[in-house]
């Protein structure tokens, strides 16, 4: 899960920073922004955060039942909602460590060694009273609930309680309305209680009543208030049409708000996320900004610095043996895969560790392989010329080998002037041509931007099963529909599902690869990451396999049947730490059949073949 800061730092720029945050410049449209209904609903997250201390401490003393802790955290939880788009905006890090980060357990660095930390926050408390050891916990939700309230409790002391500025707004919106449609109506926020279409409904009408105080734009105070009968009208959780919430609600505010977004917002978001504030889908080919993944800038690349990365992306005489290029284990005619278990290597007979992920969309990730051992795009390609059982080479080589080169000599004149090939150069023509391998195109993209009216009944049942009842997208999260966290999409998640060494075995047994803990990083050898696996991308997926990271299953169907069972744990292993739900998803053969054939309307390959 994401990483979190340490709570110190947070605290010392709260006197420092939290005032300029609100005396900055204004929206284009007006010369200040009113805050008394955004200040209420401030204050009454503060009531209900102390009404559930109060709460939790009688429940730890015996003086009330669970139905009423239950009530008290709901409570909490709809308040809180109301306020997110802006205190998630302005205190990021503050809120995950103390408001609303995963129920998970995750590290703290201290010099070069992790320290395993115990979440808090509300979705800690979600789970927590909602599940059968509740009384059993007692003394925890109590301690949790009075974390709570005194987290926010010296958020709140700290902020300006006369009318000041609210830096962003708009974009802080339009950020939530992300957040709504690829965390809160999938289930992420509410492990426990399972309440995300009354905190999105809470969420929505948070935004209406501050947009209205502010905005006299009667269309988009329209949509806010059409999303939210949408969902007062939804009968279950389960049954609830994402997909006509998404095109009828969620897109058309994004893009409505994003025109009349402040011009200033992307010099102010450039070096903190990838999410591209002038896109006006979610689903839009420039929803993220590659550039912030990797070292080449945006104003280095040309068309001729990638057809440079794509000689060199074909060129076996690269690797030591002039056996392996990059093509060898990621062919675009397999969609950048090489459609084997585990991909050959440079040794006869032998394979690499892991199975070969697509290299489509990759370029969307802050770390890289499966075990998250490289931090930029460049690197990666480093740990495959370094490897023995790949490449087997160094760069000193390769820049003689391509110096000598007439060819390459020529090609890297015409595109970076005169001069030697220097590593430099070789990792941003490299990096240019994988940051082009794109997929935003698909039958599904292009349905949801109304490019097409082209999605079956069945394709449409399958996207709902995924935002919804088969839990899906709480990993694979839209947009990438891969573990890039959303909203602001700058930061992967791994995960630890007790993936087994062979589906088809009778006798069912964890595979053996470490993961995570593995991976020579030290500040991440913790417990907490044995068995733990990058979340790897959805679209394209019917032409990707095998899968996982040991290429054990052949098919979507073995795939989905996994999942079903709720991973290891729910087939009765033992697994530490398992991150995934163990609990059964209840799918029907319909509804398995219905989530393939959605996936498959995320495939985009054929301009790549």
């Amino acid at each position: 899960m994401p990483r979190s800061k340490k709570i110190s730092f947070v605290l010392i720029l709260f006197s420092s920073i939290s005032i300029s945050l609100f005396y900055s410049f204004s929206p284009s449209n007006k010369e200040f922004v009113k805050l008394y209904v955004l200040q209420q609903q401030l204050s009454q997250f503060k009531n209900t955060t102390a009404a559930l201390e109060k709460v939790a401490s009688d429940y730890q003393l015996g003086k009330t039942n669970q139905e009423s802790l239950q009530k008290a955290v709901l409570s909490a939880r709809e308040a809180y909602k109301k306020i997110e788009f802006y205190i998630a905006f302005q205190y990021p890090e503050y809120t995950n460590e103390h408001f609303n980060g995963a129920p998970l357990l995750h590290i703290e660095r201290e010099n070069t060694r992790p320290t395993v930390l115990e979440p808090e926050g509300l979705q800690v408390l979600d789970e927590l009273v909602f599940s059968e050891e509740a009384f059993d916990e007692k003394t925890k939700i109590a301690t949790l609930a009075t974390k709570l309230n005194a987290s926010y409790s010296l958020l709140y002391n700290s902020l300006p309680k006369t009318k000041n500025l609210f830096d962003n707004d708009i974009a802080a919106m339009r950020l939530q309305l992300i957040r709504i449609f690829s965390m809160g109506i999938t289930g992420f926020d509410t492990p426990g209680s399972l309440s995300a279409l009354p905190e999105a409904e809470s969420s929505l009408k948070g935004m209406k009543a501050y947009f209205a105080e502010n905005y006299k734009n009667e269309k988009i105070i329209s949509l806010f208030e059409g999303a939210i009968v949408n969902i007062q009208n939804a009968s279950n959780f389960e049954t609830f049409d994402r997909l006509q919430f998404l095109k009828k609600y969620i897109d058309p505010l994004y893009k409505n708000l994003g025109m009349i977004q402040s011009p200033k917002i992307d010099a102010s978001l450039a070096n903190t996320t990838s999410w591209n504030p002038t896109s006006n889908s979610i689903f839009a080919a420039d929803f993220l900004n590659p550039y912030f993944f990797t070292g080449l800038k945006k104003e280095e690349d040309n068309a001729q610095i990638k057809l440079l990365g794509e000689d060199l992306f074909y060129d076996a005489s690269i690797s030591n043996n002039g056996q392996l290029s990059c093509i060898s284990c990621h062919n675009p005619e397999m969609a950048f895969t090489d459609n084997a278990s585990k991909s050959a290597s440079n040794v006869q007979g032998k394979t690499v560790l892991r199975n070969a992920p697509t290299l489509l969309n990759s370029v969307y990730a802050d770390r890289y392989f499966y075990d998250l051992r490289a931090f930029t795009l460049e690197q990666q390609a480093e740990h495959v010329i370094f490897n023995e059982d790949e490449f087997n080479t160094a760069y000193s080589d390769i820049l003689k080998k391509l110096n000598e080169n007439e060819k390459y000599a020529k090609k890297f004149r015409e595109v970076f002037g005169k001069g030697e090939i220097t590593r430099e150069k070789f990792s941003k023509a490299l990096a240019s041509y994988v940051l082009s391998l794109t997929s935003w195109n698909s039958k599904f993209d292009k349905y949801v931007r109304n490019e097409s009216n082209n999605l079956s009944m069945e394709e449409k049942n399958g996207f709902n099963l995924f935002m919804g009842k088969a839990s899906c997208a709480t990993c694979h999260f839209a947009p990438t529909f891969s573990g890039l966290v959303p909203p602001f999409y700058s930061e992967n998640e791994t995960e630890i599902l007790g993936v087994l060494k062979d589906p088809k075995a009778k006798i069912k047994t964890l595979d053996t690869d470490a993961g995570r803990i593995a991976n020579n990083i030290l500040s991440e050898e913790a417990w907490i990451y044995e068995k733990s696996f990058k979340t790897s991308t959805v679209r394209n997926v019917e032409f990707t396999g095998p899968y996982f990271h040991n290429g054990a299953y052949e098919t979507l169907e073995e795939v989905i049947d996994f999942y079903n069972e709720g991973g290891g744990a729910g087939m009765g292993l033992n697994v530490a730490n398992q991150t995934l739900a163990p609990d059964k998803l209840e799918l029907t053969d319909i509804e398995k059949k219905e989530l393939i054939a959605f996936m498959k309307t995320l495939s985009d390959i054929n301009s790549y073949k």
